[in-house]
């Protein structure tokens, strides 16, 4: 059965891939996801597994390609245009979250004992042209 798909694209958290899923099938793709439920039952097991995958027919690898392909892959802000690096100007910034600090540990800590998600998270940016990281604020 595996010679009739092809992986396209590889995702940490099934969100992302339902989102991406959505605009594959919206332009006429035949789609799935595999590992979804695993990751969504228990989040920690992602990068064990290979993440979640999305996969298409083989005869429509490449168009689905395409498709990914013409999505933005830079971070943008509430209008949806792209964000500019403070430091050079550069359109290539990169959302990045971390847990780093006293609050993103506890409420991590916390979000841990009860199985649930972080619910705090610190969120920087950074630019893949000049390498810095920064912060909107």
């Amino acid at each position: 059965m595996s010679g009739f798909f092809s992986t396209v694209a590889v995702f940490q958290y099934s969100a992302e891939a339902e989102i991406i899923k959505g605009r594959l099938q919206s332009e006429g793709f035949e789609c799935f996801l595999t590992d979804n439920h695993t990751i969504d039952t228990d989040p920690l097991v992602s990068n064990a597994i290979g993440g979640v995958k999305l996969n298409v027919r083989k005869e429509d690898e490449t168009g689905a390609l395409h498709v990914l392909n013409s999505i933005k892959k830079f971070a943008v802000d509430d209008e949806g245009l792209d964000l500019q690096c403070q430091y050079c100007n550069s359109k290539e910034v990169e959302l990045l979250t971390k847990v780093k600090g006293f609050r993103s540990i506890f409420f991590f800590g916390l979000s841990f004992l009860f199985n649930a998600l972080p619910i705090y998270i610190k969120r920087d940016y950074h630019c893949r042209t000049c390498n810095m990281k920064f912060d909107l604020k």
